[in-house]
């Protein structure tokens, strides 16, 4: 018997807005988002699939369209925001949002991929297998491939290195940080959601590592336990306003990642950071976003793109 098809609604979108966005979808419609970018485009397209248009319900329009709004007054990029509904056969739809996550491959240590793509490891190339989900963070996104490609960058094989994620989304640094030899590994995020599904691949990658509920603003500003490379992947603001609490957790000559920065907000972030006593060691920039790698007590030249 053939099977019915599926309802596809999608939100043309900018990358600046696309986690946003994302999370908008996932809320509104109570189920996971699948993005893309149209290569020809070069438009950003995230999508919720339901077995009925009924199930597009003049309600759950209406909170999407406030909600496109919210983002877009909130100083975010939205691009068009157009909204399109359509339908798509099952089979086609259940194979052809697989084609835009690829494996990644982070230099010679490490390859993050889908559980369904097939590519072998190189000798000595750690692996991390991480579907697109409910949490952000796959690797495809070029904020976290910065993390990622900063995280074996600084890895010194035969040393012992702490590794501290704050606010972990899907967990995909920690696992890599584990995977490439850090010890001990902690993360947090305080969204309850995201700790379930870090956990969750967490375990399907076999690694152990505390993973916590946690609002860094709670925190105590000084703790005991240091860090030699924390990623902290926080709004701007939070993370001015917290710098003392994440500094305060990061070993002297330690590394501190910063992604998912706008570029007109990066100049605000490395003052918050260079009053924290931290030096700018590596910044890139794609698109409308800007990363950074920043110094602990170190003088570094910046190794900028």
């Amino acid at each position: 018997m053939r099977r019915k098809p599926l309802w596809q609604l999608s939100v043309e979108t900018s990358p600046e807005a696309e986690e946003a966005v994302v999370e908008l979808l996932g809320s509104v419609f109570n189920c996971p988002a699948a993005v893309y970018t149209n290569e020809e485009t070069k438009a950003t397209i995230a999508s919720v699939y339901c077995d009925g248009r009924a199930e597009f319900t003049n309600q759950k329009r209406a909170a999407l369209a406030e909600g496109l709004k919210r983002i877009r007054t909130g100083g975010l990029k939205l691009g068009t925001g157009k909204i399109s509904t359509g339908r798509v056969a099952r089979e086609d739809w259940a194979e052809s949002w697989k084609r835009h996550f690829k494996a990644i491959e982070i230099g010679p240590r490490l390859l993050v991929k889908p559980g369904w793509v097939r590519r072998r490891p190189r000798k000595g190339q750690a692996v991390v297998v991480l579907d697109p989900g409910l949490s952000f963070g796959t690797g495809n996104h070029p904020t976290t491939a910065f993390c990622l490609h900063a995280l074996a960058k600084f890895r010194k094989p035969g040393q012992r290195q702490a590794f501290l994620d704050i606010g972990t989304g899907s967990g995909i640094l920690a696992i890599a940080a584990a995977k490439l030899g850090y010890a001990p590994v902690r993360a947090m995020d305080f969204d309850a959601e995201a700790v379930r599904v870090a956990r969750e691949n967490a375990r399907r990658n076999r690694v152990r590592f505390d993973i916590t509920r946690q609002d860094i603003t709670k925190l105590p500003r000084i703790s005991r336990v240091k860090y030699d490379f924390i990623c902290a992947n926080l709004i701007s603001n939070l993370l001015v306003a917290e710098m003392k609490r994440i500094t305060g957790r990061l070993r002297k000559g330690g590394a501190l990642a910063l992604a998912g920065i706008l570029k007109e907000e990066f100049s605000q972030i490395e003052q918050a950071c260079k009053r924290a006593g931290l030096r700018l060691a590596q910044a890139r920039t794609e698109g409308e976003w800007r990363s950074g790698v920043f110094m602990f007590g170190a003088n570094t030249d910046a190794d900028a793109e």
